[in-house]
């Protein structure tokens, strides 16, 4: 198994629900994160629990649709503690509506941060892990980029659109860079992201779905994140698909 203790990680939508508990499995793990988000007050509230529990965490004011901001963020992580061994793309909104609503700028904002901020934090950070000859890339898709559900086109395409390029990421660094590309496929999960639907109808739905089934918890994923970066170094697993016992669908 690959040791995680004192290895660099980078974990961005660090502020809340998967991001925060994934951030604070690594720093169990042994692994230094740098924790980035937007809210720092929510960064220095999982910091003071990180490291209460022994890790070391260094926040960073990132937003990930801002390259200069991103770039500005990996710059420090690398100067503070000299590498970036983990990237964790976890930053994503999910404002469910249908398309003839047209929130053509709710649209624009998830490509924004789904894919535009997946990849800039990639291309910020995986310079460094070229340097290295070494890495491991998470990204957060989810069931939506394997199926198609009704109010979340754009989610969904957003979604695809991670898969994808994950999968082509994994193809290209891999061989060449010895860097693991690992897709994180989600089903049900309990996060803030419901926060975002601003169309009460779906709001509605997903308040009733949550009382039908138990939803995953941020620290499940957390949990799944780090057993695949634990795989022994020879080892990729590219894609986990994770689910609720309950969720048929």
């Amino acid at each position: 198994m690959t040791n995680l203790n004192g290895k660099i990680a980078l974990v961005t939508g660090a502020s809340s629900g998967i991001g925060a508990a994934t951030a604070a499995k690594f720093a169990e793990a042994g692994a230094k994160v740098g924790i980035a988000a937007r809210r720092t007050e929510k960064l220095e509230d999982l910091k003071q629990q990180i490291e209460a529990n022994g890790g070391e965490a260094l926040v960073l004011q990132m937003d990930v649709v801002d390259p200069v901001s991103v770039e500005a963020c990996v710059k420090t992580l690398v100067e503070s503690h000299g590498a970036i061994d983990i990237l964790v793309n976890n930053a994503g909104l999910m404002p469910l509506s249908d398309i003839d609503q047209f929130k053509v700028d709710e649209w624009h904002r998830m490509v924004d941060v789904n894919v535009k901020g997946l990849f800039n934090t990639t291309a910020a950070v995986l310079p460094q892990m070229i340097k290295q000859h070494s890495g491991h890339v998470f990204n957060m898709s989810s069931i939506a980029g394997r199926k198609v559900f009704k109010g979340l086109s754009v989610y969904c395409a957003t979604k695809h659109a991670v898969a994808a390029f994950s999968d082509g990421l994994r193809m290209e660094v891999g061989p060449k860079h010895n860097i693991r590309v690992t897709c994180i496929q989600p089903g049900a999960v309990a996060t803030e992201l419901y926060d975002h639907i601003t169309d009460p109808g779906y709001r509605q739905q997903m308040d009733d779905l949550a009382g039908q089934m138990t939803f995953l918890q941020g620290e499940d994923i957390g949990d799944t994140i780090v057993f695949a970066a634990q795989a022994p170094a020879h080892v990729d697993v590219a894609e986990l698909f994770v689910l609720p016992v309950e969720q048929g669908w």
